[in-house]
């Protein structure tokens, strides 16, 4: 028979084997990443690029493919075209009322050198935005 322990005396303790350390495993956080990773890549938009396509109006081109474009220059105060300053949107709607007229029209842009790259493809996309198809570049000048 058993004798009765008495009521504040701790509970007998288990001996023999010594208590073994739970060891938490990182597999299943690792494919938990990995899924929010490959759910937010294949939900989250990606943004709209866009090409434009270029030739440049430089030396390979003949003195001929020059003739009868237009010149849109593009300066630290903004665009001109054939000379006359103006704003992106006044630009659009001169080129797409030429290019109305004139499905083949060629432009020239010419950039300052001074002037920011984030301008510069402002510029190039309204031309394109305006219909122009035939857009070359010119070297920058000083």
């Amino acid at each position: 028979m058993a004798m009765p322990q008495p009521a504040n005396s701790a509970p007998p303790r288990l001996t023999g084997r010594p208590r073994k350390r739970l060891r938490i495993s990182l597999t299943p956080l690792i494919d938990v990443v990995f899924i929010l990773l490959v759910f937010f890549m294949l939900a989250s938009s990606f943004l709209d690029w866009r090409s434009i396509m270029l030739s440049s109006a430089g030396a390979a081109g003949a003195p001929s493919s020059i003739e009868g474009a237009l010149l849109v220059d593009l300066t630290a105060q903004g665009p001109r075209l054939s000379g006359e300053a103006m704003d992106l949107a006044t630009l659009a709607e001169r080129l797409a009322a030429r290019i109305a007229a004139a499905p083949d029209q060629r432009v020239l842009v010419r950039p300052a050198t001074a002037v920011d790259m984030q301008h510069m493809v402002q510029l190039l996309d309204t031309i394109a935005a305006a219909g122009v198809r035939d857009i070359a570049l010119l070297p920058a000048r000083g």
